[in-house]
């Protein structure tokens, strides 16, 4: 078996949109079709956004002083300075900076569940606390907690980077002055250049020394300027707006500055519902086809209870007359889109921001716009992404939850199990609301009876094992470990197969797993399908499965509850699976002993694993049956050595324990 694999990568909480277009890199399914591309993985999507990240970076003032600071084990950082100039960034570079190739950074929680326990640091590991978004009133609370891990990383030897939220210097405790390192405004420009290179973009030093460029350099937040190299790069692979970069930067300045002004005055002029509501359907529709914006904007109307007017259709103005007063073009593939770079973004946020009274019926309206036939499955994927960007940015986190809730429930008209998945993945890489909604999935998958869609298991399990697992391991074992416990069906299996997969793969998780389930299995808890615990526990001691060492107490405690809850036909299977996992040396004989040891002071168990053990000696599993006379000696001497151990631990020290017909009647 390998050694231990841990689901951690050091990465932000996943891939980071700095454009103003459509990104939407989601794990969401349908029929089994992954969303991402051939071959592509969350860790691999996230390793990838790293070197990106590695590419870009440009230490901020101070950054040297940070990273001397990190260079003990045990050390613990905590990074001021302004919001904007990327110290969320720097706390990523500065953990991957003082790791090994294959080390990875696990960003640790600021609020656990009330069943989770804190995280267990270890020797040589490194964490990421962001307490950049923590509101005044809540910094006490989070302050104890960042003590608490202090305390935590500092006895193992890991190291540990928090970012703390600025303006709140005096809150903080004094205790903490020495491992504060404030981070000044790294140089703007060659943060800018870094990006604008990333995106393969050839440019002159005179060609960044507009007026607005040097004005974006001296205060702009470095994720903006990230943006605005990406809106630039976009302007070139239009190929509408130029052939030179100069012409590119223009355009994307002009998006990225002067596009709200230019909405605010075309709502001015087209003031009734039908219009309006035509501009935001083709701003949220935007790239499918002019039929889809049509019925969008009826479905809005709808929505609004509009009262339309009693001329018939052929008396009014036609669609194409009316997208292009709005200044929306029909290509000639039928698909309705804005000229202008980035617009729709803009029209988009506008409403958000301008018109609070209707964002409840912004949300109804995009919950019913998915039923419509003309949408495909792209074209909902887009909306459901502009809708959660929005509905984030103006503060509403639960109208994506009421959404996912919708769409996933046995009545909604359509399969739509895929954007409720992907309406939760963005909730939870939100880098506000990302703790929020990890706490909504613990919430659904702590329900206490079979109560939940099986829809929503799915689309719950699938953010466990494709999400939170990449950042927050332990977070997303809880949350599976409930699902699979708490629900049933094939949606529960499937969380109890990700659960299992999971932990398979890491000694900590498999720690953290088996003594939940130990404890579960020997009392459990109201509301939790009695003997599911021992089941799953079993499912982890499988050695065929398994891809690292499992730490020995705890797979001893867990033999010892498996074989206290389960008849002896049950597991015996497993104990011959490890026996012949030591015959080929992929196991070690430490699995064998601790078997025993877990059986010690029951006559019963261990005669059972004294006849598994003879049993499987004289009689090879199926696989085994091509055996040559040495396999079957290597065998006969791990029967005997597994008997042997037996008979120690019962005390039975001056007995030849010789396997075979006569020993297993014996001790049957």
């Amino acid at each position: 078996m390998a050694a231990d694999g841990h689901i951690r990568v050091s990465a932000p909480r996943g891939p980071v949109h700095s454009g103003s277009g459509d990104q939407y890199i989601t794990w969401a399914s349908r029929a089994g079709e992954r969303r991402l591309g051939a071959g592509n993985t969350p860790l691999r999507i996230s390793q990838e956004h790293q070197r990106y990240l590695t590419g870009c970076f440009v230490p901020p003032r101070h950054y040297g002083r940070a990273a001397d600071a990190l260079g003990r084990a045990g050390a613990v950082v905590l990074l001021d300075g302004p919001t904007g100039i990327g110290r969320r960034t720097a706390a990523t570079m500065l953990l991957r900076d003082v790791s090994v190739d294959g080390d990875s950074i696990e960003e640790l929680p600021l609020s656990p569940s009330p069943d989770e326990e804190t995280p267990e640091t270890l020797p040589d590991d490194h964490y990421l606390l962001d307490l950049s978004n923590v509101a005044d009133e809540n910094y006490p609370a989070a302050e104890r907690t960042l003590m608490h891990y202090r305390s935590s990383v500092e006895r193992s030897g890991a190291r540990m980077v928090a970012v703390l939220p600025a303006g709140l210097e005096w809150m903080r405790d004094p205790d903490l002055y020495p491992l504060v390192v404030h981070l000044g405004r790294p140089p703007a420009r060659y943060v800018f250049s870094r990006h604008l290179r990333a995106q393969g973009l050839a440019f002159g030093p005179d060609e960044l020394a507009t007026d607005g460029l040097v004005r974006m350099f001296a205060t702009a937040p470095m994720s903006e300027l990230a943006r605005l190299a990406r809106l630039i790069a976009r302007a070139r692979d239009s190929h509408r707006n130029g052939t030179s970069f100069a012409e590119w930067r223009d355009k994307a300045l002009e998006a990225a500055t002067k596009w709200s002004a230019e909405v605010a005055k075309q709502l001015t002029e087209h003031r009734s519902i039908p219009e309006r509501s035509l501009l935001l359907a083709a701003a949220m529709a935007e790239g499918a086809s002019a039929d889809a914006v049509h019925r969008a904007a009826e479905r809005l109307l709808d929505v609004l209870r509009y009262q339309r007017e009693d001329t018939p259709g052929l008396g009014r103005a036609d669609l194409g007359e009316r997208l292009k007063a709005l200044s929306v073009e029909r290509g000639d593939d039928g698909r309705a889109g804005f000229a202008r770079l980035a617009y729709g973004g803009a029209v988009r946020r506008h409403f958000w921001e301008n018109f609070p009274d209707a964002r409840p019926d912004f949300r109804d309206w995009v919950g019913r716009c998915l039923e419509l036939p003309e949408l495909g499955a792209e074209d909902r994927t887009r909306m459901v992404a502009r809708f959660s960007e929005r509905a984030l940015a103006a503060g509403r986190p639960d109208d994506l939850c009421e959404l996912v809730e919708r769409w996933t429930r046995p009545s909604a008209p359509g399969p739509f199990r895929a954007e409720a998945t992907t309406a939760l993945e963005l909730g939870l890489i939100h880098e506000r609301y990302g703790s929020y909604f990890r706490s909504r999935v613990y919430d659904w998958a702590w329900a206490r009876k079979s109560s939940l869609a099986p829809d929503l298991v799915a689309a719950l399990t699938d953010v466990c094992r494709q999400v939170i697992a990449v950042t927050h391991p332990e977070q997303a074992v809880v949350r599976l470990r409930h699902l699979a416990q708490r629900q049933t069906g094939p949606e529960a299996e499937a969380a109890r197969a990700a659960l299992l997969e999971l932990a398979r793969g890491s000694r900590r998780l498999f720690r953290r797993l088996s003594e939940r389930l130990v404890r579960s299995a020997l009392s459990a808890s109201p509301g939790v399908r009695s003997g599911l615990g021992p089941d799953i526990l079993l499912e982890l001691l499988d050695p065929v499965a398994l891809r690292i060492t499992p730490p020995r107490q705890e797979f001893t405690r867990a033999w010892r509850a498996v074989m206290s809850t389960r008849p002896a036909a049950v597991w015996e299977p497993t104990v011959r699976r490890w026996l012949t996992g030591h015959a080929s040396r992929r196991v070690g004989e430490w699995a064998l002993k601790a078997m025993v040891d877990a059986a010690a002071g029951s006559s019963l168990w261990l005669s059972h694993l004294y006849t598994t053990a003879c049993d499987w000696a004289e009689r090879p599993d199926a696989d085994a049956s091509l055996e040559t006379r040495a396999r079957r000696d290597v065998r006969q001497r791990i029967s005997e050595r597994f008997c042997r151990n037996i008979d120690l631990v019962q005390g039975i020290e001056d007995m030849c324990s010789e396997p075979g017909a006569q020993g297993t009647r014996e001790r049957e």
